[in-house]
């Protein structure tokens, strides 16, 4: 032992002297042997100030800190903000040398939070837009031409489906709506010429639920990208990369952003080919996110988890209330024993978290329906948009989902008088208080 450690000290000295880099201590770690350490030598570690500990940080660290290094020249906590349309370049030889020229393409801040996002979805690299549906589209853009053939939900955002219908339909492309509830429904809609598999989960506005890994395997087999847009999951929830996925869509403007400010959208690609080609979509279509809401949406996602969390909870909350009340015929959430994929929610939802999401029938129909959108009180908002601070009640027939065919929202079960919630971080009695009162009216 007095051996060992006498080669010890002679190490820390000589890494000492030379460096106190973290390669020193590296090499000090490699050759000190574990009888040494025991004596405690390895607490003799030279760490520094604004270095980072060692090992893998958790979800709620990334979120934080993620891509967002302090400036070297002034020591500023925050990525800045760079309202730059374009950088100078120190020669012609040296073009893009530092990596940006104009900001259509790249902006530094905009860079910060794609690279923020692929390390929180646990993706290759990030495309940031300026909405979700700039997303959505460049994902479909990125795969597909005329002449292919398409997959996808036949539940998804309104903006989603009407794209795909009055958008790409036109220019060659085909697309089944059909229920991904039943993997064996998607596996049997495969063609030769199916270049994606669009699934939706949990799916605007009913809820249901994607089995994402079998999904994945289903469109891999037929050669084709599967894209999920987990908007209403979050990382915090569920992160579809984990699951095979090949591409995740997120709209920024719901939970990574938050606060009801900005609008925003991302792709989040599983491999080098997959980001060159939605990157290189993006550069196409000049639809990158602008500097500010990306500046923004850095902030405020780094409480996402939390909102998450006490998101999750009033949801939860909410509609255990509703499932007992007289007046109510139907709640459907994740988080309940009652809905019907409630064994995909518990393999997919990390930490028995599922969102903060829900909706439901009352007597009466869709009339009845309506009068309660429109007599429940504050802190409940009617207007559209969800995943923000504020509880949002929306009608979706007339708001979010007004865009699709009025046969094709009724037979995935949006009736007139549908009632989505968004819970917010409110305290939970409030949210309960105002939606009964408002009950009581119906």
């Amino acid at each position: 032992q007095a051996s060992t450690g006498s080669k010890a000290l002679e190490l820390l000295d000589s890494s000492y002297s030379a460096s106190s880099s973290s390669v020193a201590m590296l090499r000090i770690k490699q050759q000190i042997p574990a009888v040494s350490r025991a004596i405690g030598f390895s607490r003799c570690n030279a760490t520094k100030s604004g270095t980072w500990v060692e090992g893998k940080n958790k979800l709620d660290t990334t979120l934080v800190h993620a891509a967002v290094t302090p400036d070297e020249r002034t020591g500023a906590i925050l990525t800045p903000l760079f309202l730059s349309t374009t950088f100078i370049q120190e020669s012609v030889e040296k073009y893009l040398e530092k990596g940006y020229s104009y900001s259509r393409t790249n902006n530094p801040t905009v860079t910060a939070l794609e690279q923020k996002l692929a390390e929180c979805e646990n993706g290759y690299g990030s495309s940031a837009f300026g909405t979700g549906m700039a997303a959505t589209t460049s994902a479909i853009s990125a795969t597909m031409k005329a002449g292919d053939h398409c997959v996808i939900s036949d539940c998804s955002y309104g903006g989603t489906n009407r794209s795909c219908r009055e958008f790409f339909t036109p220019l060659g492309m085909e697309f089944d709506f059909v229920d991904f509830r039943d993997p064996e429904i998607v596996k049997k809609h495969m063609k030769p010429n199916t270049k994606l598999v669009f699934s939706e989960t949990p799916a605007n506005p009913v809820l249901s639920l994607t089995d994402i890994q079998a999904i994945s395997d289903i469109a891999h087999a037929g050669g084709a990208k599967h894209v999920v847009d987990a908007t209403f999951a979050t990382p915090v929830m569920c992160r579809p990369l984990d699951h095979g996925a090949d591409m995740v869509i997120q709209s920024l403007t719901k939970y990574y952003e938050g606060h009801n400010m900005m609008t925003g959208g991302a792709v989040i690609s599983a491999d080098k080919e997959m980001h060159e080609k939605v990157k290189w979509v993006q550069n196409v279509h000049g639809n990158i996110i602008n500097p500010f809401a990306a500046f923004i949406i850095l902030q405020t996602s780094k409480t996402m988890a939390l909102r998450v969390r006490q998101q999750s909870k009033n949801a939860q909350a909410i509609s255990e209330f509703l499932e007992k009340h007289p007046k109510v015929t139907k709640v459907v959430y994740p988080g309940l024993a009652s809905h019907p994929q409630k064994a995909l929610a518990d393999k997919y939802h990390r930490d028995g978290l599922h969102g903060g999401m829900l909706w439901f029938d009352i007597e009466g129909g869709s009339e009845a329906g309506k009068k309660l959108m429109n007599v429940c009180q504050r802190p409940w908002s009617l207007c559209e948009n969800l995943g923000a601070t504020e509880s949002i009640i929306t009608a979706c027939a007339v708001m979010t989902h007004a865009n699709m065919l009025r046969e094709d929202r009724l037979k995935v079960g949006i009736s007139d008088g549908f009632i989505r919630i968004s819970c917010g971080i409110e305290e939970t009695e409030d949210l309960i208080r105002a939606l009964s009162v408002a009950l009581d009216q119906c």
